[in-house]
């Protein structure tokens, strides 16, 4: 029996003729087939562009195996505090800017700017007397550009749901791992060029990622609904960045850094296998709700009391790590997809107060060697204070019991100018629409006792979307989402599509043509 395409499916109500135009070849490509054998999700290898800018962090700047000739604490410092100050920017301004991604002028002047950062850098080498001027120069253009191309990625990853989000995130750390690894063998020539070559290579799979997208799904073409912060997750990823902060210089080892660490790629790849072996029962709340809190509690314990060797307790802390910075990418993520919010804002937010904090704790496990603790003793404290931090962290984390909650983040709805007259009649912009079927989405689910998997289908669903379309998005095998359908409808109670409408109050579209509800 042939392969229905999402047009012609019986399940649920078909696609009008024009939606189905909007998807391009490479996205009609992508609907033929999204599993690998059955279970392993194809990823575009677009999407792993956002490991190559993580590579060239680490080359750039971090300084683990390019021996700058200039003491890499102060550019890395600029760099830093430059990247933040950009990025909070961007979020403050993030309603006029709309899109980076979508806008070739902030492409080439984000290359322009991580091109030249590397240039200088790497130009120390061949003018070593004014050395410390290019590093101080590069930690600047290059903390500027770096802020434009973690925006630029976030409009990415905020227009994909959360499983995508899982498995093309994970493998893009694997990636940018594996990228640096292979940049070690480079004789400094090569290097020098090849790491140039980084950003563009970025920005390119940026571009083409985009082209990934539904066409009504990219950034350019949704306007976002207006939120408060969600103060849950920004705290959550603070805090955690916190206990890094005063515990990375003790995970580098073997020279690694914080991207190339084995800690980090174990992590990684673990969470991109958990979503191909799991498969239609991958769990968020196998990480969120239970193993990450206590295990990375667990891991910040060890250099404290000396249970193994460093190069144990290093591993054990940059899995940790990752592990929290993919979860925070998949709820950050999650709240521009569900509810349609901005992602430069919200990122913008979340990457400046995650710095912020990193940088803190980095400046406290500093300040504590300077003061004359003894270095056992300061092992001791920065332990202690980042297993307090996890702590605090955690409590707030284990409030929140669905990966579709909000957060703490509460849309901003316009107040009536005058409350003696009647607000006139407004038409509900797309983003306020989006959020208004989430939240409906989100409590039917609870009320029904919906899966984690039944509730990202429903959503779906509710969204128009097709049988063949939903297979894709959730990397479900042929058939799988079918079923997820009809548990649905039995839980719910109801016999036809439009029956689902109705519960989740979506407003009918193009009524005079539509055709009486398929029964399942």
């Amino acid at each position: 029996m042939p392969k229905q395409t999402p047009c012609d499916t019986h399940e649920i109500e078909p696609m009008k003729n024009d939606k189905c135009d909007e998807l391009d070849a490479s996205l009609a490509e992508e609907l033929r087939g999204s599993l690998l054998f059955g279970y392993i999700p194809v990823v575009p290898l677009a999407f792993l562009g956002l490991g190559i800018y993580r590579a060239w962090i680490e080359i750039a700047f971090v300084g683990t195996f390019v021996p700058f000739p200039f003491s890499m604490a102060t550019p890395r410092d600029l760099f830093d505090s430059i990247m933040v100050l950009t990025v909070v920017l961007c979020a403050i301004f993030a309603k006029k800017l709309k899109t980076l991604v979508g806008r070739r002028s902030a492409l080439t002047m984000t290359g322009i700017l991580l091109t030249t950062s590397t240039v200088l850098s790497f130009s120390a080498f061949y003018a070593p007397n004014i050395a410390t001027e290019l590093g101080t120069v590069s930690g600047i253009v290059g903390g500027v550009g770096i802020a434009f191309m973690i925006v630029i990625w976030s409009e990415i990853y905020g227009s994909l749901n959360p499983f995508r989000v899982a498995a093309y995130y994970s493998l893009s750390i694997v990636a940018g791992a594996l990228v640096i690894y292979v940049y070690e063998g480079f004789k400094f020539e090569w290097l020098f060029v090849m790491t140039a070559l980084l950003p563009l290579v970025s920005l390119l799979c940026a571009h083409s990622a985009l082209l990934h997208i539904p066409k009504s799904d990219r950034p350019a073409r949704r306007e976002a609904t207006e939120f408060s912060i969600p103060w849950k997750a920004v705290f959550l990823m603070a805090a955690y960045a916190f206990a890094y902060g005063l515990l990375e210089m003790s995970s580098y080892s073997g020279g690694f850094g914080p991207h190339s660490s084995p800690g980090t790629l174990f992590a990684a790849l673990a969470i991109f296998l958990g979503v191909c072996i799991r498969g239609k029962h991958f769990d968020f709340g196998l990480i969120y709700r239970g193993a990450l809190p206590i295990t990375v509690a667990a891991f910040l314990l060890l250099p404290a009391f000396n249970l193994f060797s460093e190069s144990v307790s290093s591993f054990c802390i940059s899995a940790g790590y990752t592990m929290q910075s993919i979860l925070i990418m998949i709820i950050i993520s999650s709240i521009c997809y569900r509810y349609g919010a901005s992602p430069i804002w919200l990122f913008g937010i979340e990457r400046g107060v995650r710095q912020i904090f990193m940088l803190l704790g980095r400046d406290t496990s500093q300040a504590l060697g300077s003061i004359g603790v003894a270095p056992a003793n300061i092992e001791v404290v920065t332990s202690t204070l980042a297993v307090i931090s996890i702590v605090a962290a955690t409590m707030i984390f284990m409030s929140e019991k669905e990966l579709s909650s909000n957060w703490g983040a509460v849309p901003v709805t316009p107040e009536t100018q005058s409350t003696s007259l009647p607000a006139e009649p407004r038409t509900k912009t797309p983003a306020e629409k989006k959020h208004e079927l989430a939240t409906r989405v989100a409590t039917v689910a609870r009320e029904y006792k919906l899966s984690t998997r039944e509730e990202e289908v429903l959503l779906l669903l509710g969204q128009r979307k097709t049988v063949g379309i939903i297979e894709r998005e959730l990397f479900i095998a042929n058939g799988t989402a079918k079923a997820h359908v009809r548990h649905i409808y039995q839980k719910l109670d109801i016999h036809t599509r439009q029956e689902l409408f109705d519960m989740l109050g979506v407003e009918a579209e193009h009524e005079s043509n539509k055709q009486s509800s398929t029964s399942l």
